[in-house]
């Protein structure tokens, strides 16, 4: 099951504000903890337990999946190794994320703990690691994936790399889980940091619903809010566009009638399964609206990208066919422009692909000038 997290990384702030920020998310929610071990060297085994189980027992008993994220440095000096992985079972976590691995045979390993520990690895680096971890024949249903996140301006993931990347494990089968950044000034990770903490660089500026959606078209199962403290709006946004079908956001022109606004908002879109590279076409709400009347009042001459069509009367059997834009291109004369979809929204388009089940929902509505 998909699943909304949070990041903690506990010697950023004091214990108390973290309960408070379960206890917050949890409302909206949120059942995943990406916890950072990072930052702990010079700990002994006994004191890190100390400080952290207390804080995983208490995001168990509010319903949370704990993971937690671990280097090298950490793991030597806790004593973990790929056949003694009890600091885990002792911290009260149910994974652990290898940032960086080994050759897939300790992986395949460790995947065969008692504990029923969850194995994540990293799945922002291009090679054939997985598919070597699996010719080790690990416990399938205990390997779990995980991109990075990343706090420096213009070193995120391009859209591109994180499809190539993504699709392995999801070809595979395995829970894939990726991050998005709260827009909240002077919001930090394990490092201070005010630029943000996600998984890929075009996500950076853009609003965090607008991330969440755009990664749940690409296929991403868990998605993780990185950087702390979202405020509460961002958390109820981020429940808000984690369905099973995504929505998207229209400026709507406020001379659009009643029947175009049932064909837009009342119905369930379905994207043709002979899909254009031109437009996103959905075709049911013509059979149903087949009867009514569509007046043509906005054929506007050039549509752009973007921009939400729907074919009028004059398009005789059309009529009533709903069409976004995905490139710009000339009008037939015989399609209303009704509305275009929000910026921030526009690279989801990019995501929707034959047979998507999609909503459309108001954004606001403006007069054109």
């Amino acid at each position: 099951m998909a699943k909304l997290g949070i990041s903690i990384y506990p010697n950023r702030a004091p214990t108390k504000r973290w309960e408070e920020y379960l206890e917050q998310s949890a409302v909206y929610g949120f059942s995943r903890v990406f916890e950072s071990l990072i930052g702990l060297s010079g700990l002994t085994r006994e004191a890190i337990i100390e400080k952290y189980q207390p804080l995983n027992r208490y995001a168990h008993e509010l319903g949370f999946e704990v993971i937690v994220d671990v280097a090298p440095v950490v793991l030597k000096q806790v004593g973990v190794t790929p056949f003694e992985l009890s600091f885990f079972r002792d911290l009260g976590v149910n994974g652990f994320r290898l940032d960086e691995g080994y050759s897939g045979m300790e992986e395949s390993v460790m995947t065969c703990n008692p504990y029923g520990l969850l194995v994540e690895i990293n799945a922002s680096i291009e090679s054939h690691y997985v598919t070597t971890i699996l010719d080790y024949q690990p416990v399938r249903s205990q390997l779990i994936a995980c991109h990075n996140f990343y706090p420096q301006r213009n070193t995120g993931l391009s859209v591109s790399h994180f499809k190539k990347t993504s699709q392995r494990f999801q070809e595979l089968g395995i829970r894939l889980a990726a991050f998005v950044s709260s827009e909240v000034k002077n919001s930090f990770g394990p490092w201070p940091s005010a630029d943000g903490l996600p998984s890929m660089e075009c996500h950076r500026d853009l609003l965090i619903e607008c991330q969440v959606t755009h990664l749940l078209g690409m296929g991403v199962d868990d998605i993780i809010i990185a950087n702390c403290f979202p405020t509460e709006v961002e958390l109820r946004k981020v429940k808000e566009s984690f369905g099973i079908i995504p929505t998207l956001e229209v400026i709507l022109d406020a001379r659009t009638s009643e029947t175009e606004r049932k064909i837009l908002f009342e119905e369930l879109h379905i994207s043709r399964g002979d899909i254009s590279d031109k437009i996103v076409r959905s075709t049911l709400p013509r059979v149903k609206y087949a009867e009514n009347i569509i007046p043509l009042f906005n054929p506007k001459p050039y549509i752009q990208r973007g921009d939400v069509i729907i074919n009028s009367e004059q398009y005789e059997n059309y009529a009533g066919e709903m069409h976004i834009a995905l490139c710009d291109y000339p009008n037939t004369g015989k399609s209303n422009v009704i509305g275009k979809i929000r910026p921030e929204e526009l690279i989801v388009l990019d995501e929707i692909k034959p047979w998507q089940k999609f909503r459309m929902q108001i954004f606001h509505e403006e007069y054109p000038a």
